[in-house]
């Protein structure tokens, strides 16, 4: 509880930017995830070689997986086994990240590089790939997905899980 004359409360200059929006009610609230004055279903086109794959067909993969869960972080897209993340999709929601073997993923942008790319340096020690979603078909990703999901979960778990399908 903050104690009268304190930063942050009312009568006091706030302690930081964040604290000064608090009190002040002339500004607009932003939404919490901003929709894009781009038409999304013309977006899925743009770089497509082939017929592309929504946020909703992956949405579908990734949660019929047992212990996924959906989550919104930063205004991105992202889904889960436990704090693991297996796949995440961009802002605009044009590519989407999955785990893959570190050791295969040069191979792999080498020989399809209108599909996939590397991560950001930054991201480049954990087993991650990019790929672009409307250079692949539902069933290239419903691959990966379910391959980066395999990664995160227990191997008992995913042979039994990928046993029924």
């Amino acid at each position: 509880m903050a104690r009268p004359g304190m930063p942050g409360t009312p009568g006091h200059p706030p302690a930081c930017p964040a604290e000064a929006r608090l009190f002040r009610t002339d500004l607009p609230v932003s939404p919490a995830r901003p929709s894009s004055p781009v038409d999304r279903d013309t977006l899925r086109f743009v770089n497509a070689p082939g017929p592309g794959t929504t946020v909703e067909d992956i949405r579908r993969v990734a949660l019929s997986l047992p212990r996924a869960y959906e989550a919104l972080v930063r205004d991105r897209v992202k889904f889960r086994v436990g704090r693991i993340v297996f796949v995440a999709l961009s802002r605009d929601e044009l590519t989407m990240g999955c785990g893959f073997p570190r050791e295969e993923r040069a191979a792999l942008v080498a020989a399809e590089p209108e599909k996939f790319f590397l991560p950001i340096p930054s991201e480049m020690r954990y087993q991650w790939i990019e790929v672009h979603l409307g250079a692949i078909d539902h069933d290239e990703m419903r691959e990966l997905v379910t391959h980066a999901w395999t990664m995160c979960v227990p191997k008992s778990l995913a042979r039994e899980h990928l046993g029924s399908l």
